[in-house]
This record gives structure tokens, C-alpha cells and sequence, in this order.
């Protein structure tokens, strides 16, 4: 039988789930908590009893979602043999995160909302780009220590790797242009042999 806890878990991933579909398809400020609650089958009720707010769904939304790509960005770097193969596994996941619909469509409601709402703005970045950022520098950090790559900022050489492996692919998946797995593998060839160039031993 299943804890109080675990029900309440399970509710919390219902709510966020109709939530973050009602965020794609309305935006921000078009969305209701009215809407929400017919998306997540729940009362209002429960949804408060979970979550302050619209902005606090919002947040939990995007950084559910951003923690679930990045554990998967970031996944077994340890058992890569060499850092260009590493590196080439972060690039390829890290597009895909970026392309697929979900990512897309709540970027695009950061981007159209952020004049008006710039906090939204904020905490998609602290919980996404910031995180990814982060977990790279300290993934480039650990290389240099061990004598594999020449890194004097690890921050801003992940920033770096990051704009190298969206060239071509991530601008036209944003303008509902086609890509396939060979322009893919393209960009993360090139990107990982640009950026071993430059910080490569």
C-alpha cells in the first residue's frame, strides 16, 4: 500500500504534468490555474496544497524538466575511455535535449514572456542553463587537473562547448526548419574538434 508520502509524490507529478502541457500551449500569462486544474484532473484545492502559485508551478515545471535533461546530458561521463568521446556524448545529448518539443516549447515561453515577466526569464536560466553551465566547468576542471586539457576558465570555456554544439542544428529546429542525425553528428564532430583544438593537450 502505497505511503502518504508516495500519494503525494505521485499527485505532485500529476499537477506539474497539466501544468506544463497548459504552459506550452498557452504561455505563461495565458495560462489559468482553471486550466491547470482541468489538465491535472485535480481540485484547486490540491494544487495550492502543493504549490503557492502560478509562478511557483511554473518554476517547479521548468526545474523538473531542466533536472531531468541534465541527469541525462551528464550520465556515466566517468566510463567514456577518452574526453573527446565525452565530449562528443555530452554535444549529442545535449542537442537532442535542446530540439525536442518540450524544450523548445518552453523556451519559447520564457522568450515571449520575459519582457513582461523578466523573474521567469531568471529562473529558467539559474535552473537550466546556469545548472548545465556549471556541471561542465566542473567536468572541464577535472580534466585539467588530471593533465588531459589546458582549461584557465572552465566557466567560460563550457559556455563556449555549449554555443559550438548548438551551430546550425539548435537555430533551425527554432524556426521549424529539419534536421536529422547526420547534421547532428556534424556539428558535434566539429564542435568537439574546434574546442579540443583550443583547450585540448
Amino acid at each position: 500500500m502505497a505511503t502518504l508520502e508516495a500519494l503525494s509524490r505521485e499527485k505532485r507529478e500529476v499537477i506539474l504534468n497539466g501544468a506544463a502541457r497548459v504552459f506550452a500551449e498557452r504561455g505563461y500569462e495565458g495560462a489559468s490555474m482553471s486550466m491547470i486544474t482541468a489538465a491535472a484532473g485535480v481540485s484547486k484545492g490540491t494544487i495550492y496544497q502543493h504549490f503557492a502559485g502560478k509562478a511557483a508551478l511554473f518554476g517547479a515545471a521548468v526545474g523538473r524538466a531542466c533536472e531531468q535533461r541534465l541527469a541525462h546530458i551528464f550520465r556515466d561521463l566517468g566510463n567514456a575511455p577518452d574526453v573527446a568521446t565525452s565530449l562528443r556524448e555530452i554535444g549529442t545529448r545535449m542537442i537532442t535535449a535542446l530540439i525536442e518539443g518540450d524544450a523548445l516549447a518552453l523556451e519559447r515561453v520564457v522568450t515571449a514572456e520575459a519582457a513582461h515577466f523578466p523573474e521567469l526569464a531568471e529562473l529558467f536560466f539559474a535552473a537550466g542553463p546556469a545548472r548545465a553551465i556549471g556541471t561542465m566547468a566542473d567536468y572541464l576542471a577535472t580534466q585539467a587537473q588530471a593533465g588531459r586539457m589546458v582549461v584557465p576558465d572552465p566557466v567560460f570555456a563550457a559556455e563556449q562547448f555549449f554555443m559550438l554544439c548548438q551551430t546550425r542544428v539548435v537555430m533551425r529546429t527554432r524556426l521549424r526548419m529539419k534536421v536529422n542525425e547526420a547534421d547532428i553528428g556534424r556539428v558535434v564532430d566539429e564542435a568537439v574538434r574546434v574546442f579540443l583544438a583550443a583547450y585540448g593537450k
